[in-house]
């Protein structure tokens, strides 16, 4: 038995399970979402942070050929030069070696395939404290959220992404016998065969500040239908996608596979390489996660690739009416808290009537519902030891900047604060900034401000808010939708709402579960119908693209009579 055998065998169990789920949407995770000794190892945590700091002022080993130089620009948000030195290969010479590489990738079948993936994803759940390290200090991330959104949470969506790349294979049959009844004459006998040939070399374009939660499904849908995969990581994150890379050329080579198969391709700001291999021949598939303008340019300027992108949005989330406003103000508040807001799921737009809402408390005026919102936020940021690893850092300094000018746009309820971190005095933390706009000030609130910036907005009443919330999504995209009422004909309303601007719809969440969350098996990420995406994680049509079906038929000779 070989070594791809053993692990599809291994591994097997793991891959119905993550199927069934897909298709039941239930809860399910193989990955602990823990950061435990018990569920890890009792050595996990200290070993994990030993590998991180091991990695620091050196140069990062991986396959490759011909380097032209190395790069290394990530400085941690929390005020740490990392000086992780990796090389840039020459692309040419990589692209010509995947390409050779990938008819042994491609016979090798889907079954085989998936157990190479499968094994690369537990060997990465097993490093998940080195990589929340690695998360932390290049996202910015406070260290349980680095854990969880960088380690088995993005691992569930690559195993995500794996299951449902493998069904879609397998719903094609290997032959087929076909016959076609001819009344008297004998019938007409055809022998088929169907081969799934990927498409080509995959480029993955990774973002900042969820480099592994968002380039896992990418990246593991088109390594499993057969393509290689170009990983180019943000010149501000790149370790986590270094660790990634270096896990599965190491497992790709145990296999009998050319480790090059996965390939880390970093670049600086200066020297720039994404438009070049983006619009490179040999380059078929193409994910991006970031801004709206690059987004756009890829999906315009790339026709030899399939593209799904996931750009920038302006969330919103509407109160009508509430049971508890200091339940909906706590849940808020860490919605707009977490990572300091610096998630694409993350509410921007607040829409509350002008003159008021309805709770069981009884009448609240706008000023009432803001003063509690703002209450709530600055009580739990009072409590510095606690709100810096919820806010985590800034990741970039253009963030911190945008948080200072946007103080212009409105009224301010709640200035954003700095404050400074026990254990990194140098780390950029910043405090939540709510804005009290009106209306009519859509170019204040209908623009993407990334970062811990959002906005009140007083609308005429709840009807406003829904056709506001409408026409922003329309033009300018959004991930999540958030409603709060008690008024069933309300959430009926947004429902509708929903479907016409075909963005996720989270209604009157009060617990521990926020708007800002997507689970694996259970969420679609995004719709695919909206400008802020053009694909959805990870549904059937983010799959299916990634390989092709070529048919050969044969003619079966009628027997002699």
């Amino acid at each position: 038995m070989s070594q791809a055998h053993a692990f599809f065998e291994t591994h097997q169990s793991t891959l119905l399970q993550a199927d069934a789920a897909n298709r039941s949407r239930e809860f399910w995770s193989p990955y602990p979402e823990a950061p435990s000794g018990r569920v890890y190892g009792e050595n996990a945590a200290v070993d994990g942070e030993s590998r991180f700091q091991g990695y620091l002022g050196k140069p990062f080993e991986l396959a490759g050929i011909g380097a032209l130089g190395e790069v290394a620009e990530e400085v941690s948000p929390y005020g740490i030069d990392l000086g992780v030195r990796y090389q840039r290969p020459d692309t040419e010479a990589l692209i010509t070696r995947m390409q050779d590489a990938m008819g042994a990738w491609r016979e090798a079948g889907p079954d085989l395939r998936a157990g190479v993936c499968l094994e690369i994803l537990h060997r990465l759940n097993r490093r998940s404290f080195e990589m929340a390290h690695a998360v932390m200090h290049t996202t910015g991330q406070g260290f349980v959220m680095a854990f969880q959104a960088g380690g088995p949470h993005a691992q569930d969506r690559g195993l995500e992404a794996v299951a449902q790349t493998w069904s879609a294979m397998k719903a094609v049959p290997d032959t087929a016998r076909w016959v076609k009844p001819q009344g008297k004459n004998p019938p007409i006998t055809l022998d088929k065969r169907f081969h799934i040939v990927p498409r080509g070399i995959g480029l993955v374009v990774a973002c900042a500040t969820f480099p592994t939660w968002n380039t896992y499904p990418g990246l593991f849908a088109s390594l499993v239908a057969g393509n290689p995969v170009l990983v180019k990581p943000h010149p501000g994150a790149v370790l986590p996608l270094a660790i990634s890379v270096q896990v599965a050329q190491q497992v790709l080579a145990e296999a009998g596979f050319d480790p090059c198969l996965v390939s880390l391709v970093p670049d600086s700001r200066a020297e720039p390489v994404t438009r070049s291999l983006a619009q490179h021949p040999a380059v078929r598939l193409i994910d991006f996660t970031g801004s709206s303008a690059f987004g756009d340019w890829l999906e315009a300027n790339c026709p030899q690739a399939e593209v799904f992108t996931e750009k920038a949005g302006v969330n919103c989330l509407i109160i009508d009416s509430v049971d508890s406003m200091k339940a909906v103000a706590r849940n808020l508040s860490m919605s707009l808290s977490l990572y300091s807001g610096q998630m694409c799921t993350t509410p921007q737009a607040i829409y509350i009537p002008r003159d008021g809402i309805d709770s069981a408390e009884g009448r609240l005026g706008f000023d009432d519902v803001a003063e509690q919102l703002a209450g709530s936020i600055e009580k739990f940021t009072s409590n510095t030891e606690v709100a810096v690893h919820v806010l985590g850092a800034i990741q970039s300094e253009e963030t911190r900047a945008r948080i200072e000018a946007s103080a212009s746009l409105g009224e301010v309820v709640l200035p954003s604060r700095a404050l400074v971190h026990p254990e990194y005095p140098a780390a950029r933390i910043r405090t939540p900034l709510l804005l009290k706009v009106d209306a009519a000030d859509i170019d204040a609130y209908g623009e993407e401000r990334f970062g811990p910036i959002s906005f009140l907005v007083a609308t005429d009443d709840t009807d406003h808010s829904l056709a506001l919330a409408q026409q922003v999504i329309a033009g300018k995209g959004a991930i999540t939708l958030g409603v709060y009422s008690t008024d069933e004909a309300v959430l009926d309303k947004a429902e509708a709402l929903a479907i016409d601007a075909r963005v996720a719809l989270s209604c009157n969440f009060t617990g521990g579960f926020l708007v800002n969350q997507s689970a694996a098996f259970g969420d679609f990420h995004a719709t695919g119908g909206n400008p802020a995406a053009n694909a959805s994680l990870t549904d059937s049509a983010f799959v299916s693209r990634r390989f092709v079906v070529v048919q050969s038929r044969r003619e079966v000779a009628a027997p002699q009579a």
